[in-house]
């Protein structure tokens, strides 16, 4: 390729690259928990000043406030609260089908709903495991199926060319054993896969389709852990396998989401993203003997 071709390339691809997110359309699920990742995501995205973000969770609870936040912060962005079942495909489908009538186009869908089990392999059931399975790892595929067909849609919305981001919420325990139980990190390997395989789904579409995977983040989801751990005078203990020797923060994963959903990430696709403080990134070793 000469390099007037090369620059002809660039060119027309910046001819199509939005500044920040105008005039997006985004979907999250998994976004009613005060401390969650979901939430931190719709903020991030916020900022980005897209045209629309449905925030949804399995009840409202908690969504309207956050709708209401993100109004006063952000006039410019609707935000719309619905209750959406990120595991029921006609759920899925009628949330996306929503955001195409009213809308015209779907450009954004963070796949964020999730649940976690402390137990170990002995105690969990083969209907545990499918619950599991259900939650974590149907509601990606779901999303991936939904989104993705919804974002080939131009025409409407000011859309003329095809394309979208799918982010799904995977995990470090994902990644290798250790940070999770068995059926959770079975669930989260699987959305690490689904992400993969569904980027080259959509091949010659423009639609990018990730996943990220989280360390210790304080959440509600892991609520449970960080009030022990002060109860025991023990917070200083929390995230000291990783290199950052902390643990996270949910607005720390919910930036890199934002990231991935905008234009600024437009050549990465197919990625499996861990952000845990650099905890994946060693095998175990004794503290002092290699660093």
């Amino acid at each position: 390729m000469s390099a007037v071709d090369r620059l002809a390339q660039v060119t027309a691809h910046l001819a199509h690259v939005t500044p920040s997110m105008t005039n997006k359309v985004c979907i999250i699920t998994g976004a009613g928990s005060i401390y969650g990742i979901g939430r931190a995501t719709a903020i991030s995205i916020a900022k980005r000043e897209p045209k629309a973000i449905y925030v949804t969770d399995l009840t409202l609870e908690n969504l309207e406030d956050l709708s209401k936040e993100i109004h006063e912060k952000y006039p410019g962005v609707q935000c719309i609260a619905r209750a959406v079942d990120a595991a029921s495909s006609s759920a899925v489908e009628g949330i996306v089908n929503e955001a195409l009538t009213t809308f015209g186009r779907l450009d954004v869908f963070v796949a964020n709903a999730g649940k976690a089990t402390m137990s170990r392999i002995s105690q969990e059931t083969a209907e545990s495991f499918t619950d599991m399975m259900r939650i974590n790892s149907l509601s990606v595929f779901l999303a991936i199926k939904f989104a993705g067909e919804a974002m080939k849609a131009v025409g409407k919305g000011g859309k003329e060319r095809s394309g979208g981001s799918i982010v799904a919420t995977s995990s470090v325990a994902g990644i290798r054993s250790g940070a999770g139980s068995p059926e959770y990190s079975a669930s989260k390997a699987a959305v690490a896969s689904l992400c993969q395989t569904g980027s080259c789904q959509y091949a010659g579409f423009d639609i990018r389709v990730n996943a990220i995977c989280p360390g210790l983040i304080e959440t509600n989801m892991t609520k449970l852990v960080f009030d022990n751990a002060r109860s025991r005078g023990t917070t200083h203990k929390i995230g000291q396998l990783n290199p950052l020797g902390r643990s996270g923060v949910s607005s720390e994963v919910g930036n890199v989401i934002a990231f991935l959903a905008s234009d600024e990430a437009s050549y990465v696709n197919g990625q499996v993203f861990a952000v845990d403080g650099g905890l994946s990134a060693s095998h175990p070793v004794a503290p002092g003997k290699f660093f």
